[in-house]
């Protein structure tokens, strides 16, 4: 066969390869470590706290209710997750237009969780190129239980916060002391295997292939966006020689970075904003006598159109879900017609009707709730008026109305009023038909 008609084989895939990011030291680095400790935390020691002896953060999605320190959300509240949700989507895009991908960098989970696993994998194998020896040589006694100890703590750390994360939905005081249901041992272990496989194997390729994210980013990027550069008027040519630029070519801010790249060859999708390089190179130069940043964050300016529309829009959202909050009834009511008894006269010549008020108490005390009617002449609650309902309880009223006899035949408008006994301000209104046959 002639050579030239031979196929060529092309591979469209890049052969992985993994990456012994090296420990870095710095101001940056603090600030990671920081964010490390302060998030976590809140993950571990939020579902711990307690308030009003429940525990304080709680999506307890049996019994359908969201509980958030003080504050009790029902399903007829989707309203807030939905403005959150809107919330969080302007907040990626303000932060992003603003700061780039420093979330990335310093506060997203993948990165939170690949950090505290590599300062395990440091503390037990030792740095890169103790480490790179090990998975080369053979298996021995030492390099079976340096692995055991590490994927050991690596799998103790992940069942930990696939179980704390489950302590989120199921209390989780009632999660440690009686055995799981089968959806809560699921989900404990599928977040418990998600963290162990996410930060211990797959690490810098959930970034690289996995997170959306990076690959819209550019789309919220401008020219004054704040990413990582370095300065090549400054830097090159490379090298030790006498007429080369600061940057001495020891690849260093390839050794530390979590993705693997080089930021000398400019901005990649992959770069993460964590300032590793940033930390390592200063470092480089401080040993040389030189003058730091040479790779550093670039200088843009904060206030253009871009980030003011998206902070005005933001503040205006913000302002009017907590307004919204702070002047939500805690009493919700629905009122249900009861469809199997029709409108009937009673003695006295009065016409009743029969519905079903369905009374919300979305506060966590017990309250004493009084209902009226009104909207036809004479109309009137008949029997018990008022109800208790305990606290973060829904009850189920029956309520028998009664209008004046000679109320022309037909559909006609009422309204109930629900008001909380002892608690002023706490009322609702709602309509419903009264009809007379």
């Amino acid at each position: 066969m002639n050579p030239k008609d031979a196929a060529l084989e092309v591979s469209l895939y890049e052969v992985g390869r993994k990456i012994y990011p090296r420990a870095v030291h710095g101001w940056f680095a603090a600030w990671r470590w920081t964010l490390v400790w302060a998030t976590q935390l809140v993950f571990y020691g939020g579902a711990w706290l307690t308030w009003n002896e429940r525990q304080a953060v709680l999506f307890d999605i049996a019994q359908r209710k969201f509980y958030v320190f003080g504050l009790v959300f029902w399903p007829q509240d989707i309203i807030y997750l939905t403005v959150l949700l809107i919330l969080c989507a302007l907040a990626l895009f303000l932060f992003t237009a603003v700061a780039g991908r420093l979330w990335c960098g310093y506060a997203c989970p993948q990165t939170v969780y690949t950090e505290i696993f590599l300062w395990i994998e440091r503390v037990i194998e030792g740095d890169p190129n103790a480490r790179i020896r090990l998975d080369k040589q053979g298996l021995s006694t030492n390099k079976f239980l340096l692995k055991s100890a590490k994927h050991g703590l690596w799998l103790a750390l992940a069942l930990w916060t696939g179980i704390t994360f489950v302590g989120y939905f199921t209390p989780i005081r009632e999660l440690l002391t009686t055995p799981p249901g089968a959806w809560e041992a699921f989900w404990a272990l599928f977040y418990g295997f998600a963290t162990y496989g996410n930060a211990g194997w797959m690490r810098e390729q959930v970034c690289k292939y996995m997170c959306p994210y990076a690959r819209f980013q550019s789309a919220m990027f401008d020219k004054d966006t704040l990413i990582i550069t370095y300065d090549r008027s400054r830097g090159e040519p490379r090298g030790k020689q006498e007429n080369a630029g600061d940057c001495i070519d020891c690849g260093i801010c390839v050794q530390v970075c979590p993705t693997g790249i080089d930021i000398r060859d400019g901005l990649q999708y992959e770069c993460i904003g964590c300032a590793a390089c940033i930390d390592g190179c200063d470092r480089v130069m401080e040993k040389l006598g030189r003058a730091p940043k040479l790779i550093r964050y670039s200088k843009g300016r904060v206030l253009r159109p871009r980030v003011i529309v998206y902070s005005a829009i933001l503040a205006a959202i913000a302002a009017a879900a907590a307004i919204s909050l702070y002047l939500r009834v805690p009493l919700k009511v629905d009122v249900i017609r009861d469809r199997a008894a029709i409108a009937r006269e009673v003695e006295g010549g009065l016409i009743e009707n029969v519905y079903r008020l369905q009374i919300m108490n979305t506060t966590e005390q017990a309250r004493a709730f009084e209902i009226t009617v009104s909207g036809l002449p004479g109309i009137q609650v008949w029997g018990e008026s008022t109800t208790g309902v305990p606290a973060a309880e829904t009850r189920m009223v029956p309520v028998r109305v009664r209008a004046d006899a000679g109320t022309a035949p037909g559909s006609h408008p009422i309204e109930f009023t629900v008001r909380a006994l002892g608690a002023e301000g706490v009322e609702v209104r709602e309509g419903a038909v009264f009809i007379v046959r």
